[in-house]
């Protein structure tokens, strides 16, 4: 494919969580540079963080790794061992079935923005560790969705 032109990358915004949880992650957005450059086994995302904005509700993957690397700004990690600051050049990972609920935090009064890298498998699904709800397999086809840990549909 060669060099991606960001200008032309498919863009998101936003979350599809149900409400209430959607409220922390409302004014993020990010460029789909996995998807600009015709990728397939595994996705790459250029996420940008307003002040005060969350990646996503505290979540693990079981069937996908997950791979964090902050450009610009700073952020706060938050996983079951506790809280960790992030600055440019700083890196984290999850490993697929490891229940360890993570995500980033922009406490910050200015944007921040960070690569996440992971494997794009279907079968995909998780836990949220802070709330009540899972997503289910299907994400990757847009079949997905969400309900409580019980089973029972939002």
């Amino acid at each position: 494919m060669g060099k991606i032109d960001l200008s032309k990358a498919p863009r998101g915004a936003g979350t599809r969580y149900p409400a209430p949880h959607d409220a922390p992650c409302r004014h993020r957005h990010w460029l789909r540079l996995g998807d600009a450059a015709g990728l397939a086994a595994f996705g790459v995302n250029l996420v940008t963080l307003e002040a005060g904005v969350w990646s996503s509700q505290r979540h693990w993957h079981m069937h996908e790794d997950e791979f964090v690397y902050v450009l610009e700004g700073e952020l706060v990690l938050v996983t079951d061992a506790g809280e960790q600051r992030m600055q440019p050049g700083d890196c984290a990972g999850f490993r697929a079935g490891v229940r360890d609920g993570h995500h980033v935090q922009n406490r910050s009064d200015a944007p921040a923005r960070f690569l996440v890298v992971g494997n794009r498998d279907d079968a995909d699904w998780g836990e949220y560790s802070d709330i009540d709800m899972k997503f289910l397999p299907g994400r990757v086809s847009g079949t997905g969705g969400y309900a409580r840990k019980n089973g029972e549909p939002f």
